[in-house]
């Protein structure tokens, strides 16, 4: 028997309905509402009528085969054949992360597709690949940031079956997988769960409108509702763990702060279930008590992407100061990074016009995921343009062998890796033409700040832009890609196969430049990196600078 539970607390009755048929539901504590429904078996729609009103979307929906507006349905999760019994995640000290958006990973931008790629993948050198939000999100195309059914895998991907037979497949072959979770916000499309409960609360507001209600009124529910669903990702579809997106902009004043308590039930999970499970956060608050133990007063979340790092490096490979660019572009900034993991640690901010950071010092690189690209500072640019488009290939290559010999993860953008010439735009495709309007506009207002010219920049709302973006796997035969592939390849066996490179030591990374002549030289232990990334070859202690390049980057 199928029992189906909603949370509904202003309601005065709430109905199941199926096809044609609407049926009581029966009140419970808390506000919830109960139905034991035995003709609904796995396939079966439904959705809920709040006091006579038309049939909504369950808030906890497993599955919405007809999108974000459509009935929700019922999935068995333990009628899938798994394959992967006693699987556990390989450490993430000693990890490479692939970041990667399903729907122009391939061509076919599904679940399925993914997993004919995931031997490249190891071939690679990967063991943690990460998925872009998969939680169902309005039309057939967009990044996933905008998802408002969070139980639900997109079903244009692949649906519930589709993303288990490619967590299935990564783990076949060794791979872990992450999720990208948003917890901060919701896509205002398809976005009902105000008609449930107060799951927002106007007395905080963020960049999406109001915030998600974690501290006030009714809270231990909506808390609740987003404990479980990581629960339900790590439990029902086997993942190893979740990428938990800008928690700078989850405004919570509880004594118990939401990451902690997601901390302390996914330790309790992994202690259930055998497993090895993650919590990786993305925080713009250069804050350490992020990635603290709980022990001594942080979150305990595992680790967390390092944004001064790609900051660091990006400003000094291409020479840009435009936004937050304006606070870096010295070599000085670089090896703080690397030192330090965050360079703003309390120092003054340029870009912010005031103090910002706290130090990281003494904590591993272990905690800390560094990259040259990721989906957001891609995607963010005018035109979407990599860093292959910015710069030489060979000053690729210096990008690569600083971020592989990091004591910080390093992490890996879909293509990288070959230096793909493809875009990566920002895309979606809302069905309201004034919300299509909104982003639109949205977008060209924000990319001011950096001085592009908005009539650059494509529109999101337009087909071709996503098609755009997908990769173009033909490239992996041809040069310099193909140069830069066994580039990387290289570097990832070199990380792996020495201890220096994963020990997670910041206190023992040595590093010398010259800000004039613009080399440096990183120590960890045996391995030296030596990068010249100026006009002419230099010499350094008497030994010339192994990897030099030279030119401008366009």
């Amino acid at each position: 028997m199928s029992t189906i539970r909603v949370w509904a607390p202003a309601a005065r009755h709430v109905e199941i309905a199926s096809g044609d048929t609407r049926l009581p539901m029966r009140p419970d504590e808390g506000g919830w509402h109960v139905f034991d429904a035995p003709q609904l078996a796995a396939g079966g729609d439904y959705g809920f009528c709040l006091d006579g009103a038309d049939p909504l979307p369950d808030p906890r929906s497993p599955f919405q085969p007809r999108g974000v507006h459509g009935p929700s349905r019922v999935v068995k999760h333990d009628a899938f054949p798994w394959t992967d019994a006693g699987w556990s995640a390989p450490p993430l000290a000693s990890g490479l992360i692939y970041e990667l958006h399903v729907g122009t990973f391939t061509t076919e931008g599904t679940f399925d597709a993914a997993a004919t790629r995931v031997q490249h993948l190891v071939d690679l050198g990967v063991t943690h690949v990460e998925l872009m939000p998969v939680a169902e999100f309005p039309g057939s195309r967009g990044w996933g940031y905008d998802g408002v059914d969070l139980y639900a895998p997109h079903h244009i991907y692949g649906g519930p079956d589709g993303l288990k037979r490619l967590v299935n497949a990564c783990h076949a072959r060794g791979l872990a997988v992450l999720l990208d979770v948003v917890y901060n916000h919701l896509g205002p499309d398809g976005n009902y769960l105000a008609r449930f409960g107060p799951y927002f609360t106007e007395r905080y507001r963020t960049s999406w409108g109001a915030a998600i209600n974690l501290d006030g009124r009714g809270s231990d529910e909506v808390r609740r509702f987003l404990c479980d669903n990581a629960l339900m990702w790590l439990t029902d579809y086997h993942i190893d763990g979740l990428r938990i997106d800008a928690v700078h902009a989850i405004v919570d004043t509880s004594a118990l702060h939401i990451l902690e308590q997601l901390a302390e039930e996914v330790e309790a999970l992994a202690a259930r279930l055998g497993r090895r499970l993650l919590l990786v956060a993305e925080s713009d608050l250069n804050d350490p008590r992020v990635i603290r133990a709980r022990d001594v007063g942080g979150y305990g979340i595992h680790a967390q992407w390092n944004e001064d790092f790609h900051h660091a490096l990006h400003a000094v490979l291409t020479g840009e100061r435009d936004g937050y660019y304006a606070d870096f572009g010295t070599l000085a900034d670089v090896a703080k990074a690397l030192r330090e993991g965050f360079v703003y640690d309390g120092r003054y901010s340029v870009y912010r016009r005031r103090r910002y950071g706290r130090s990281a010092r003494g904590i591993s690189g272990h905690r800390f995921v560094g990259f040259l690209q990721n989906h957001d500072q891609v995607g963010n640019r005018a035109r979407g343009r990599r860093l292959s488009q910015l710069v030489a290939p060979e000053r690729l290559e210096v990008a690569a062998a600083l971020l592989f010999t990091a004591p910080a993860v390093p992490l890996l953008f879909m293509g990288e890796e070959w230096g793909a010439s493809t875009p990566f735009l920002y895309f979606t495709d809302h069905a309201d033409p004034d919300l299509g309007r909104a982003v639109r506009e949205g977008r060209r207002r924000e990319f001011a700040a950096f001085g592009w010219d908005p009539r650059e920049i494509p529109d999101p709302q337009a087909a071709d832009t996503f098609v755009r973006s997908r990769l173009d796997w033909t490239e992996l035969q041809q040069d310099p890609h193909r140069r830069l592939l066994a580039w990387h390849r290289a570097l990832a066996a070199l990380r792996r196969d020495s201890a220096e490179l994963t020990d997670g030591r910041c206190d023992d990374v040595h590093v010398e430049f010259d800000e004039h002549q613009r080399w440096i030289r990183i120590e960890r232990g045996r391995v030296t990196t030596a990068c010249n990334l100026g006009p002419r070859p230099v010499s350094c202690d008497q030994e010339t600078i192994f990897v030099e390049v030279g030119g401008e980057t366009d």
